[in-house]
């Protein structure tokens, strides 16, 4: 039965991602119950495991509530709660690791691989779906550690570590659908512009997420091969990316950690108010499109 993925809109900007494959569900960082409680139901669906990326309450907040709810139980127990090794999470029953594979529904038909991505938080990990058949792509599910043009901000590791674990999710192929927790994408393509000015692929980009945005659709999920086109975060060792950031944003050198640094810190001074008005990005731009977190 083919796998179905959806995101369940939530808070302010969080995409709770519902993995389903037409009878169970796998639902990652439930930030808050309401709508995926609403979702399963109009989809007739029974949860069968939750997957935790890191330990942010706007991932968390709703798991308690979610696995509460009987009704869904897709066997005769609580079903189970993944989350990263030492991240104090109450709500977690089964921690995870690199290199952990996941079994996350009756009958195998949805298999999850661990990565740990230290940067974010020190505990962050991503979930890589497999694929059910040779030709599909796998799924990302990344959390806080990349987004659409962008990554998630450094507060709890180091800029080495973030450089490390992007590097990590940069090396898998081309193909592999990502799923990031948050609808970040036209604020991040505001940043890219700036630094990684030229860049054909960002342009279009640019115009077709606004569009997206504008027609009220999801700019995600996106790919590792589009984001390592127009991500300047995944782009550290282009030569003008590397210029760019030692010109216009302070880089001390152009090895990968200081040009990602000077991009990173400049990324949490940008405001939203720098953007151009009438833009196809400030058309596009909604009221879910947040200031980062």
């Amino acid at each position: 039965m083919p796998i179905s993925v959806s995101p369940v809109p939530a808070l302010a900007d969080n995409y709770i991602w519902v993995i389903d494959d037409g009878r169970e569900a796998v639902v990652v960082d439930p930030g808050e119950a309401p709508p995926v409680v609403a979702h399963l139901r109009r989809r007739g669906l029974k949860l069968s495991a939750v997957l935790l990326t890191h330990h942010h309450y706007d991932h968390v907040g709703g798991v308690e509530a979610l696995i509460s709810e009987q009704a869904f139980y897709s066997g005769s127990g609580v079903p189970p709660v993944y989350g990263p090794a030492g991240s104090g999470i109450a709500t977690v029953t089964s921690t995870v690791g690199e290199g952990m594979v996941i079994r996350a529904a009756r009958g195998g038909s949805m298999a999850f691989s661990v990565l740990e991505v230290p940067g974010h938080t020190l505990d962050h990990v991503v979930y890589l779906a497999h694929p059910l058949q040779g030709g599909d792509p796998a799924r990302l599910f990344c959390g806080d550690t990349l987004f659409s043009c962008g990554c998630g901000r450094v507060f709890e590791g180091t800029h080495e570590q973030m450089v490390a674990s992007l590097a990590k999710l940069r090396s898998l192929p081309p193909q592999t659908l990502v799923y990031p927790a948050h609808e970040y994408t036209l604020l991040n393509i505001l940043f890219a512009l700036q630094a990684d000015v030229g860049n054909e692929a960002l342009a279009l980009w640019a115009d077709e997420a606004a569009r997206l945005r504008h027609e009220g659709f999801a700019t995600l999920p996106t790919t590792i091969g589009k984001e390592s086109a127009v991500n300047p975060f995944l782009r550290l060792d282009d030569a003008d990316v590397k210029v760019r950031a030692r010109q216009s944003f302070g880089a001390a050198g152009e090895d990968p950690v200081s040009v990602f640094a000077a991009l990173r810190m400049a990324r949490n001074v940008f405001k939203p108010s720098a953007m151009p008005q009438g833009t196809a990005i400030a058309a596009g731009r909604t009221k879910a499109d947040s200031q980062e977190r």
